[in-house]
This record gives structure tokens, C-alpha cells and sequence, in this order.
């Protein structure tokens, strides 16, 4: 089952979560779930394509009158929500592919770690990538 979440991936997040992996691993990361996380953490975001990607990062980098004016696109909207929303529902498809526990948690709280070992490392290796 999560093979087939991370078959389902969009190849962008796919590549990033490769990439995510590569640099947990420069820095001494071997904790199966951790590394985990890092692969399938954005998985939530579905087949979004690039312009609401773009859309999405413009505003969180200007502000959200970009979200706001981005929204009335055809299809912007709900690709919009769905990646502010990312978080929560790539945990829901990891929990329901089987992973642990501890994975599921890294990625529910990637924005905000909670995980006083990993959480910090996750975050700057997806920052990073």
C-alpha cells in the first residue's frame, strides 16, 4: 500500500521526496520511518498541477491576495486548498497505506515539528529540497 501511495504521486513530488531522502541520509538519517516521511509527505498533493504550485508558493512568499486573485481560475481553487492542506491529508493516506505511527506524526506536523529528534531535520531537508 505504500508503493502504491507513492506510485500515485505527482513525479514532481515524487523526484522531491527522493531528494528529501537523499539529504535525511547526508545527515546521518537511517530510522526507516523517518526516512519514510520523508518520501511520502507530500503525497497529499495529489496530480496538482504546476500553475496552482506556483500560485500556491507565490502567496505564502507575498501574501494571500495571491490565493485570493488565483482562486477564480478555473481549477485554482480547489488545487489551492488542497495544498494548504497538504499536511493533514498526507498523513490520512500514509496511516491508511499502513505506515507508522511515527511516520504519519512527522508528516502531519512537517510545518511545525513536534518531534524533538527528526521533526527539525525533516523540516530543513524539505525546505531544502
Amino acid at each position: 500500500a505504500q508503493l502504491a501511495l507513492f506510485d500515485a504521486m505527482h513525479v514532481a513530488d515524487k523526484r522531491h521526496g527522493v531528494d528529501v531522502v537523499a539529504s535525511l541520509r547526508a545527515e546521518g538519517v537511517g530510522e526507516r520511518d523517518v526516512l519514510l516521511a520523508g518520501l511520502l509527505h507530500d503525497a497529499g498533493k495529489g496530480q496538482t498541477g504546476v500553475w496552482p504550485r506556483v500560485a500556491y508558493s507565490l502567496g505564502s512568499r507575498y501574501g494571500s491576495w495571491i490565493w485570493r486573485v488565483a482562486a477564480v481560475l478555473p481549477g485554482f481553487g480547489p488545487a489551492l486548498e488542497r495544498l494548504r492542506t497538504h499536511a493533514e491529508s498526507s498523513a490520512a493516506l500514509s496511516a491508511a497505506a499502513g505506515c507508522a505511527i511515527r511516520t504519519v506524526e512527522l508528516i502531519r506536523h512537517q510545518d511545525a515539528p513536534n518531534d524533538p529528534e527528526f521533526g527539525e531535520l525533516l523540516r530543513l531537508a524539505d525546505e531544502a529540497n
